[in-house]
């Protein structure tokens, strides 16, 4: 079991891994990347079962399917230094034939990736279908997904939560990065969501809000209360509210740095403020 000092050593590092690699190809998403680095980080290092001898089976262990998947510099990060794949192959990231593309891809068979997740809205729905085939196989294990506020804008995510909660697909744990920013400005510019938990909670949801989503305990009590509604008849939703860019001040609170890189001096000013922990690549 880690500690609460060792999930945050780990996530200080992740965050030099994302601020990196995307400068080193001055292309990616850094904004997002940012800010779920608590959530990967306590999900992948203190919550979930599974085996890093990966396949695409998945049996008898929990699985995640990232579904916005333009965050991929955290997901990578995270998936190496738990033992995916070798660290080093994050200086892969974003070039030409590699396994380590800008939205995850599996034709080149990145170990933890298992759906291409490069246009939103479907990672819901796949994650739906491995649930009910864990049901199918009388695997007890759970299903995690993670998606973008911004994403919900998408139809067909709303046809998935209303097919979860029809279908008493109780085995899975989805989780919203509830930080108000997308692309082109904040969510609420661009197309307001309403009352996120009451919505999920009419479609028959189980839901839980988390306020301080960059909080390691907080995540870590809200996973676990998770966990014990699962098998109860309802699928579950976190509201996570995190902050766009956190750990780094000058990426925090705004959109600019969704899809953005970070110069030379902006990239030593973001590594001075998260110190080496466990080894650049």
């Amino acid at each position: 079991m880690s500690t609460i000092q060792d999930l945050e050593n780990f996530t200080t590092q992740v965050r030099r891994d994302i601020v990196r690699m995307v400068h080193a190809v001055n292309s990616g998403h850094p904004g997002g990347s940012l800010g779920c680095t608590e959530f990967l980080t306590v999900l992948y290092k203190d919550v979930m079962e599974y085996n890093t001898n990966f396949d695409m089976n998945g049996g008898g262990e929990d699985l995640f399917f990232l579904s916005n998947g333009h965050i991929s510099p955290v997901y990578y990060s995270v998936l190496a230094r738990c033992g995916f794949f070798p660290v080093k192959e994050l200086d892969t990231f974003r070039k030409l034939d590699t396994r380590l593309q800008g939205h995850p891809t599996t034709h080149e068979g990145l170990p933890g990736v298992r759906i291409a997740s490069g246009s939103l809205g479907q990672g819901l729905s796949v994650a739906l279908g491995a649930a009910q085939a864990k049901k199918l196989n009388n695997d007890s294990h759970l299903v995690y997904t993670l998606h973008g506020d911004g994403e919900l804008q998408e139809g067909q995510i709303w046809e998935a939560v209303m097919y979860a909660a029809g279908k008493k697909v109780d085995n899975l744990i989805a989780t919203i990065d509830y930080n108000g920013q997308q692309i082109d400005g904040s969510t609420n510019d661009v197309m307001p969501l309403g009352d996120l938990k009451a919505k999920f909670e009419a479609f028959g949801w189980d839901v839980l809000e988390v306020d301080k989503g960059n909080d390691i305990e907080s995540i870590q009590k809200a996973l676990k209360e998770a966990k014990s509604k699962t098998g109860k008849g309802k699928p579950v939703c976190i509201l996570l509210h995190t902050i766009m860019g956190h750990g780094v001040d000058f990426m925090m609170h705004t959109h600019a740095w969704h899809g953005k890189a970070p110069n030379d001096e902006q990239l030593e000013i973001a590594l001075a403020q998260n110190p080496e922990t466990l080894g650049d690549y």
